[in-house]
């Protein structure tokens, strides 16, 4: 049975003066998982968008019967938004205190802040309990007492490499670089921090975790929701309808192809939409900019404000918002891997490997380039080339995160204003220059390169090691690395010396000599480094095996499958008798040197 259903300002969630409402997050559910997307986006959502911005729905479990009793709510759905909103309370806590103000306001806020965090009468009771399991709720105690919101709480060992710490670092990032137009510090913080309190979420109260499966089967059972795509087309044929009623067949048929362009999966369909406003920016405003407002519809395109900006584009004129959007279109999936538009052969391996390094906010810019081809006086080795820096610059961009990911879709739009009074080589060199201006220092790439890389970005890591698996792939060895069976990787990431947790003895005994603590000291410091990392398409066979059996493994027909299965990239394991600490670090270092030359993007 549902109790109560009701909008909630996010202060009045997190109240400062109520000390009869928290909430746990109960055993059963999965630890905090949220990462740097989700982050980014809560962070945005709230700074850029006016206040009453509405941040989704909660379900609880409310079985208190005593209205004077502390209300301790069981999150049942909303558990990673509550926990973020929390660090990110800890994290504004900090930068406010470091100011060390004698503001009474600020000692004010400060002292509201904490209460957020803890409950007012015991200054220990938590508002929010995440869940215990895995270090997550110790993780979350000890940055509370880095805050000085709790007493001291020993700091769990490698408490830093999980998410708890890492969301709290991102926001706390994020919180110094504000500042309004006067440099402005604690305005900004200050101002962010109402923001959040006047942000809202629906939450829903129920008495049981049967009344909670029972509304869980219920919204789920109600078909998918209308997504931005279907609102803006419902928007769109509503429009042509009434402008041009004896045509709608035709006009139908025309965002039918455009959607079959861009395929069935929606997040790419609702990035082409962002990403089309983002390279067009400068015509679409040309109808409704003034001589105060350059950019009337909006600086830039985001998931919050993307049916705000099409709705006053398609009540403008339908007819031409059609036609040029689905002209965007056919650029657009050219560079798809799964796009229905045939493309150039030659530029075929190059967007392939855009797609696969994760490179795809750069595909504003390419579209733009293909629209404009010929007054721009570009040829297809021109935007082959184009191309190609782009992968160089987004293998060491993803790995370093430098320029960040929030300032990509700004750094390109940027370049789109730059090159239109350029034209041809002159293009190429103005975009080699501004993404050499922004990237990593060879020295800070090298570092990444030379540490744990799988475990900083598991996606670039496997690009890299497929790349320079085909660099040495004959004829006669040639696999497709990029293969799929279902929806995964036929081949994937092999770590040669294992990651799992029970190191088998014939490793503990060749890498450590028998001492299970040494080997378990060297796993944890170079079980995920460049050189101890290959690709393999049995990965579950060979797993914990010996080093031998990796090695020399074959499959039901006699051909090695194992590290003797003519990949250049494992020429160094075919060879070896043993693989021990030194070696991952020679292979480490060879791999590194190679990739550095590979994808030196100061040296294009």
């Amino acid at each position: 049975m549902i109790k109560s259903v009701n909008k909630y300002l996010i202060s009045e969630l997190f109240p400062s003066d109520n000390n009869r409402i928290s909430y746990v997050v109960p055993r059963y559910q999965r630890e905090y998982s949220w990462g740097v997307s989700q982050w980014e986006e809560l962070f945005d959502d709230i700074h850029e968008n006016d206040n009453g911005y509405f941040l989704g729905s909660i379900i609880c479990i409310n079985q208190n019967t005593d209205a004077l009793q502390l209300s301790k709510l069981e999150v049942v759905d909303g558990q990673q938004r509550l926990t973020t909103l929390s660090i990110l309370f800890c994290a504004l806590y900090e930068s406010l205190k470091k100011l060390n103000s004698q503001d009474e306001e600020l000692k004010h806020e400060l002292f509201n802040l904490k209460n957020k965090l803890v409950l007012k009468s015991t200054k220990e009771e938590l508002r929010i309990t995440p869940q215990q399991q895995n270090n997550n709720l110790n993780d979350y105690l000890s940055v509370l007492h880095e805050t000085g919101v709790i007493q001291y709480k020993e700091k769990p060992s490698n408490a830093g490499n999980r998410r708890i710490y890492k969301a709290f670092r991102y926001f706390q990032d994020r919180i110094e670089n504000l500042s309004d137009e006067h440099g402005n510090s604690l305005a900004s913080k200050t101002k962010f921090l109402e923001k959040i309190g006047q942000a809202c979420l629906v939450k829903i109260e129920v008495e049981s975790h049967s009344d909670a499966y029972t509304l869980f089967e219920s919204l789920n059972n109600r078909g998918a929701p209308l997504t931005a795509v279907d609102l803006i087309k419902n928007k769109l044929l509503a429009q042509l309808e009434r402008a041009d009623e004896g045509n709608l067949d035709y006009y139908f048929s025309i965002w039918n192809k455009l959607i079959t362009q861009l395929g069935d999966d929606y997040s790419i369909q609702e990035r082409f939409f962002r990403q089309y406003y983002n390279a067009f920016k400068d015509k679409l405003n040309e109808n409704f900019r003034t001589e105060e407002n350059k950019n009337p519809l909006g600086p830039v395109a985001t998931r919050s404000n993307l049916i705000h900006i099409y709705e006053k584009l398609i009540t403008a004129d339908p007819q031409e918002f059609l036609k040029g959007i689905h002209e965007a279109s056919n650029c657009y999936a050219m560079m798809l891997s799964d796009g229905n538009v045939p493309r150039n052969p030659d530029l075929d391996k190059v967007f392939k490997d855009i797609d696969r390094v994760q490179a795809t906010t750069s595909y504003l810019l390419l579209m733009y380039l293909f629209a404009h081809e010929d007054s721009l006086q570009l040829t297809d080795q021109n935007i082959k080339r184009i191309s190609e820096i782009l992968v160089s610059f987004f293998v060491r961009r993803n790995l370093t995160d430098t320029p960040p990911t929030r300032d990509l879709t700004r750094l390109f739009m940027a370049m789109i204003d730059g090159v239109s009074n350029l034209s041809g080589d002159g293009i190429q060199s103005f975009i080699l220059e501004q993404l050499q201006s922004v990237s990593a220092s060879n020295e800070v790439f090298k570092t990444k390169l030379k540490g744990p890389i799988y475990d900083e970005n598991s996606g670039v890591t496997r690009f890299i090691l497929c790349y320079l698996a085909e660099k040495g792939m004959t004829t006669e060895t040639h696999k497709d690395l990029w293969a799929i069976d279902g929806k995964k990787f036929i081949w994937t990431i092999e770590h040669i010396f294992p990651q799992g947790e029970n190191i088998p003895a014939s490793w503990v005994s060749m890498i450590a000599s028998g001492d299970q603590q040494l080997a378990a000291n060297y796993q944890k410091s170079h079980v995920h480094k460049l050189g101890n990392l290959t690709v393999s398409a049995f990965n579950s066979v060979l797993s914990n095996k010996s080093f031998e059996d990796k090695r020399d493994r074959k499959d039901k027909n006699g051909l090695f499958v194992g590290f003797k299965n003519g990949f250049n990239l494992n020429s160094e394991l075919a060879d070896a008798l043993e693989w021990n600490i030194p070696q991952i670090e020679s292979r480490t270092e060879k791999l590194t040197t190679q990739v550095m030359s590979e994808f030196d993007i100061f040296k294009m």
